[in-house]
């Protein structure tokens, strides 16, 4: 059975289109499919007569970055309800994490949230429109109780993800690239330790920990800007994410884009205004420093664990532009750790 038809029936026999107001499934489109997800664009006819259609994204999970096996769709649906007052991310709409039971193509559980139509970040001229973002995610309050995973030093915690990465795959044959990246592993550990008490005074926000420039949705005509794709998120320092936005691994990974000294500080100027930090720009721009050499560590760690998977023939997700970039990656390790 094709992708559309298991949709389309689970819309069906779900009750989830009557549960949002609509009288009929009119289309149901590939939008795009990450490493352990896939969402599809679903249009639907609202029931209130001369109403436009409707479009949703129907997002399948088949796996997880933090773990949680069968919890992960769950996971960021709660995730983007804590978010949902922020006005840059998606609406969360509906969950179901028991959807397998009904097609096993939905056994790891599925969500519909808003569409957002638009183009991704461009570096050059979205730099004040990503600073917007940021402000205004790390300013949502964390729910009192909540079930997001917690990270009060961000580097320990990446250090030891990171480690976890290399040492997966016993007989991966890349043994050369896993050593330098042990190596250097050493360095961001002695940051850990002078920054630890740093990071510990920090407030503890919600995070997306995955800043890449797909994951931004720019529409110019309405002029709005959104981050999509919450899956690995979590709460810890606002610096995870700032790190990982203008770390090379990131700004490299789409587009040939990477940050001169001018515009990092004008990123962190815009951010800090937005934010309304009380912190110097200094100090922000340290500790910003500090979480971009730890995001470059698990970047390529992930690089190094995924390659062993996509040569693997079991990968339920393959990108094969993905691949070239781990490769690529994974061929000039010495000049991102230089």
């Amino acid at each position: 059975m094709s992708k559309q038809k298991n949709i389309t029936r689970y819309l069906h026999s779900s009750g989830w289109l009557e549960q949002l107001g609509c009288s009929k499934l009119t289309d149901i489109s590939f939008l795009a499919s990450g490493e352990y997800n896939e969402n599809w664009i679903i249009t639907a006819a609202p029931d209130t007569a001369n109403s436009p259609p409707k479009r949703y994204v129907f997002r399948i999970n088949h796996g997880s970055q933090l773990g949680l096996e069968n919890e992960q769709i769950a996971y960021e649906f709660s995730v983007l309800c804590a978010l949902k007052s922020s006005g840059v991310t998606p609406l969360p709409y509906l969950v179901d994490t028991q959807a397998g039971n009904e097609d096993a193509a939905f056994d790891r559980g599925i969500l519909l949230m808003e569409y957002l139509e638009g183009t991704p970040i461009d570096y050059t001229r979205d730099m004040e429109h990503a600073a917007q973002i940021f402000a205004a995610v790390h300013t949502q309050p964390v729910p009192n109780e909540h079930m997001f995973i917690t990270q009060k030093n961000p580097v320990a915690d990446i250090v030891t993800e990171s480690l976890g990465l290399l040492s997966r795959f016993a007989d991966h044959p890349k043994t050369d690239k896993r050593r330098k990246l042990e190596n250097y592993s050493k360095q961001v550990s002695e940051l850990s330790e002078q920054y630890a008490s740093v990071f510990a005074a920090e407030p503890q926000i919600l995070v997306n920990t995955e800043v890449n420039s797909g994951n931004f949705i720019i529409n110019r005509t309405q002029n709005t800007a959104h981050l999509v794709d919450w899956e690995k998120a979590v709460v810890s320092s606002r610096y995870q994410d700032l790190g990982h936005f203008i770390v090379p691994t990131t700004t490299l990974w789409k587009t040939d884009f990477t940050a001169s000294r001018e515009q990092r500080l004008h990123f962190l100027t815009q951010y800090k205004k937005y934010a309304d930090l009380p912190q110097s720009l200094e100090e922000l721009s340290v500790l910003t420093d500090v979480l971009e050499k730890t995001i470059l560590l698990r970047g390529l760690s992930w690089c190094y664990m995924a390659w062993y998977e996509y040569t693997q023939h079991d990968r339920a997700l393959k990108n094969n532009d993905t691949f070239a970039t781990i490769e690529r990656y994974l061929d000039n390790l010495e000049w991102f750790l230089q």
